[in-house]
């Protein structure tokens, strides 16, 4: 049988939209199987509301409701205090992937890729086939406005089934509904200890939450002010690939070398410019655009040796060290917490911030298993899933536990002991291993600073351990004292009697003295 030609081969190839691409590939995006899938599209619209209240300066208040409306199959409705969304990008945000406003933001936030909600909409049509019902109103002024839509893979662009206005009654912020097969487990993996810890780590947050079995939970807030907001920043000259330097130098608007340098890059002035077009041996008067391969090289290798201050750290919004410790004591029932806030790093030139806290005691002496239970976060969003591969893991397993109180197999590995480890990464990019966002890679750096963190964290703990030990030994000795004090005194007492002189404390003489004469004066009573 012949092959194809090369012209008929030609024929069979055509460009995938990247909607069509998750939709064959959907487990990319966290949709791996259907309790993990119900956890994902609740995440994803909760990542979304948390970072329109808090950009709009609001403190966050959401309602989330699941409802099992068949087999497998729930309803999702999350309704937020947000500043609401204009009608004419409705359609686009959560019927188009890759649509957002985060992508080429150098800030810390919580989505970046503009894939989460509207993957979300596209798994509930894969698997339910309904549309999304979209609500929304920007302020009491404007009327609601409501969509259902679905997402034309194709094209990769929103499908109107249809569109109206709603009464006065639906009060500012946005709301999605979403029907979706999935599984609801109350074990780990769920979607309760998911909103549980996104309460803990965002505590200036008020989370309602009706689940499929009936009972409500009201994560009330700790805190009534938000954390920093975080600014945009400039890429730094430290973390640009040559491939990336070269897109920037043909689109820049400068003119001039030396101006795009310190137009488009942060820490770079003039000074600096100067240096690095001197070292590259280009010319900074000459067009940024006619700059060939050979002298873009040099440029970078020039930008790479420079001495340039680290990038600025406003970039990060850290929930900070007081905030921890907040929303860990309004979570659980702990004996002791301790909390830190390291200061900011920078890998491949993104800030980066790590803080720590841990719980022990009280209520989690009740845990099921003997490990402790590990919380891992980036930019305040619970990483439930992928903990092997996490960075996070390796810097806990690398911690020699026993010198600070807790059991430990061997020389590595997880601790064990009724205690929570919070471990939480902020940065304006963080590098997970996957699309779906479970699990930060071990850059060295990053591990480094996880280490020292919760090293710091865990002194903490090791002094309250240390107190609650030499209490437990004070009680203990006092125990034994108080048990044998009557035989102690008796004999004392007998041997006072027949004239012993007794080489003793003066409290203990006194003692002795009144037992002496409570004696003397029971027998006289007697006679």
């Amino acid at each position: 049988m012949p092959g194809k030609t090369a012209e008929e081969m030609a024929l069979d190839q055509k460009e995938i939209s990247v909607a069509e691409f998750f939709e064959k590939n959907r487990h990319l995006l966290g949709f791996d199987n259907p309790a993990k899938a119900l956890i994902t599209v609740v995440k994803e619209g909760v990542d979304n509301a948390l970072d329109a209240c808090e950009e709009a300066g609001k403190l966050p208040y959401l309602d989330v409701n699941i409802d099992e409306v068949g087999d497998n199959k729930y309803e999702i409705s999350l309704k937020d205090n947000g500043p609401g969304i204009v009608k004419e990008q409705m359609p686009s945000i959560f019927g188009k992937l890759l649509y957002g406003s985060k992508f080429h933001s150098r800030k810390q936030s919580r989505g970046q890729q503009g894939i989460g909600i509207s993957a979300s909409v596209l798994y509930s049509q894969l698997t339910t086939g309904k549309p999304a019902i979209i609500t929304s109103r920007t302020d009491m002024g404007s009327q609601p406005k409501q969509f259902e839509l679905k997402i034309d893979t194709v094209k990769n662009e929103p499908e109107i089934l249809d569109e109206r206005e709603l009464e006065d009654n639906f009060q500012p912020g946005t709301e999605i509904k979403v029907v979706v097969e999935g599984k609801y487990i109350q074990r780990y993996h769920s979607v309760d200890e998911y909103l549980k810890q996104t309460a803990i780590a965002n505590p200036y947050a008020r989370i309602k939450y009706s689940n499929p079995e009936g009972e409500s939970y009201d994560f009330e807030r700790a805190a009534e002010h938000l954390p920093p907001e975080p600014k945009e920043i400039k890429p730094h000259p430290y973390g640009v690939e040559l491939g990336v330097l070269a897109r920037m130098l043909k689109n820049t608007d400068s003119n001039k070398v030396l101006s795009f340098l310190q137009n488009e890059f942060t820490r770079i002035g003039r000074t600096s410019g100067e240096e690095i077009c001197r070292l590259a041996e280009v010319d900074p008067d000459k067009t940024p655009a006619k700059l060939g391969h050979n002298e873009q090289e040099r440029l970078l290798n020039a930008m790479q040796k420079v001495k340039i201050q680290r990038p600025p750290t406003d970039c990060l919004s850290p929930i900070g060290a007081d905030l921890i410790k907040s929303g860990l004591e309004k979570e659980i029932d702990a004996e002791f917490v301790t909390s830190t806030s390291r200061d900011p790093e920078v890998y491949r030139g993104n800030p980066f911030q790590i803080e720590v806290g841990i719980a022990y005691g009280g209520e989690l002496e009740e845990m099921e298993t003997d490990k402790v239970k590990v919380m891992r976060y980036a930019n305040k969003v619970p990483l439930l899933y992928q903990s092997s591969s996490c960075a996070i893991t390796k810097a806990l397993e690398k911690t020699d536990w026993k010198r600070y109180g807790l059991d430990q197999p061997g020389s590595s590995g997880t601790p064990k002991g009724p205690a929570i480890i919070f471990v939480h990464l902020c940065s304006t990019w963080v590098p997970f291993t996957s699309e779906s966002k479970e699990s930060i890679a071990r850059y060295p750096k990053i591990v480094k600073e996880i280490k020292l963190g919760i090293q710091e964290c865990a002194r903490g703990l090791q002094r309250h351990l240390s107190k609650k030990h030499k209490g437990k030994k004070e009680k203990r000795r006092k125990k034994i004292f108080s048990n044998y004090m009557p035989l102690v005194l008796e004999n004392a007492v007998e041997l006072a009697e027949n004239g012993h002189e007794l080489s003793i404390d003066p409290i203990m003489k006194r003692v002795i003295d009144e037992e002496l004469v409570e004696k003397a004066d029971g027998g006289a009573d007697d006679e």
